[in-house]
């Protein structure tokens, strides 16, 4: 692998930043839309499941195709996609047909097409970038991203003043194209050589095999299942301090919106440290240190008594997202078989897009019975003892240092078999 990888990683980061730019100046617009039109928390209950319903559904088939095909080509596809039903809908609504259920419609074919590009995209990276790198890149991704999430529902709010939802569709079709000519253009990466090999076993046959490389590694096991439990019991603290900030500190928009904005900020902070600093040797290590970060804010968060303290625990909070997230994809990178990279992301995929919605119907209800910082106050004290032992588990400890060898299947591949 040559120094060329360089400029492959900032071609490939730039084309997903800027694709990633216009879906979400368009689905802030859609969801603000819904909620100013509507007034009705049905309707955004709705709309969020739409958002992760079909995304849940489609991980493990996208993480069979990530091993089966050009990932490359998939992302363009999952680009491609979004694009084009976009484009469709805002011809739809410049012609006078402007029906809420085309926005959750709209919702579910863009969940879909993120649902193919999380397995993609883990799984691409480590094709081009040098395992060394790894980690640096995976921060500088999550750094871009957070940039992303800080400037676009600003974006968003300026143009739905200045001018109408349909025309507002045409800049992800833009931002799509722009990304899908970035790709073609100056990503020159290969098809991986199961993709180049005719496949003669199932999907669900392909699917079930990646299940048992999971299930035979102890370590794959053990880490998805501690982060089953991680999300679960960050739901709070990512879904209810909007409506804890509107009860116990003003129902001010302002409030809301500087929630979102230092979030964002605490992540462009961590992103940047990520790729700078790159974390301890040991990336269970890393991840433990992180999500004690993110215990400790939580309780914070649960007693903290003016809003200004608030926000700052809120911005702590998001500076350690990144030391969960790149680490947690670098082990992956890094561990797994390159012929089970999709599918193993593909069930992360699954497992990220479900547990903290799964999450919200346990603490959602209970948040109009019980003081959301009390909710705060237990999940983060639960979350603090299930750090300890994550962070003491020998067998992950043993997997958290790093090494050029992934995981060796103990499965046959599906290429193995139509081979």
């Amino acid at each position: 692998m040559n120094s060329s990888w360089k400029r492959t990683a900032f071609f490939f980061l730039t084309g997903q930043g800027i694709s990633m730019f216009g879906s979400m100046i368009v689905q802030y617009a859609i969801m603000w839309h819904i909620t100013l039109s509507l007034q009705s928390g049905l309707a955004m209950t709705i709309f969020i499941i739409c958002g992760f319903l079909p995304s849940f559904l489609i991980s493990p088939f996208a993480g069979v195709w990530a091993d089966r095909f050009d990932r490359k080509k998939l992302i363009i596809a999952a680009d491609a996609l979004i694009a084009i039903a976009t484009l469709i809908l805002a011809i739809v609504f410049l012609s006078g047909y402007e029906e809420i259920w085309l926005l959750f419609v709209m919702a579910a074919i863009r969940a879909l097409g993120s649902g193919v590009h999380m397995p993609a995209i883990g799984a691409l990276l480590p094709q081009f970038v040098p395992e060394e790198h790894l980690m640096r890149i995976n921060g500088l991704n999550g750094t871009i991203q957070a940039v992303v999430m800080f400037i676009s529902p600003i974006v968003s709010a300026g143009l739905l003043t200045a001018t109408s939802l349909s025309n507002i569709f045409f800049v992800d079709v833009i931002t799509a194209v722009l990304g899908i000519t970035t790709l073609l253009l100056f990503v020159p990466v290969a098809a991986h050589e199961r993709s180049k090999q005719k496949e003669k076993v199932s999907y669900f046959e392909d699917m079930k095999q990646g299940i048992v490389y999971v299930r035979q590694h102890p370590f794959l096991k053990v880490l998805l299942l501690f982060f089953v439990l991680f999300f679960i019991l960050l739901a709070p603290a990512s879904f209810l301090t909007p409506l804890q900030t509107a009860r116990s500190f003003g129902e001010d928009e302002w409030r809301l919106a500087a929630l979102e904005i230092v979030f964002s900020v605490g992540m462009m902070l961590g992103g940047a440290a990520v790729s700078t600093w790159g974390g301890f040797r040991n990336r269970i290590k890393t991840i433990t240190a992180a999500i004690a970060w993110m215990a400790a804010c939580t309780l914070a968060l649960g007693v903290v008594p003016g809003f200004t303290i608030y926000l700052v625990f809120m911005g702590l909070f998001g500076v350690a997202m990144p030391f969960l997230n790149s680490p947690m994809n670098v082990i992956f990178q890094e561990k797994v078989d390159p012929n089970y990279l999709g599918r193993v992301f593909g069930i992360v995929a699954m497992i990220s897009t479900s547990m903290m919605p799964m999450g919200m119907l346990i603490f959602g209800p209970l948040a109009d019975f019980v003081e959301i910082e009390l909710l705060l106050i237990i999940t983060g004290a639960v979350l603090l003892v299930i750090t300890l032992l994550f962070g003491r588990n020998k067998t992950l400890l043993k997997a958290g240092e790093p090494s050029p060898a992934p995981i060796p299947a103990s499965v046959p591949a599906a290429s193995e078999e139509g081979s």
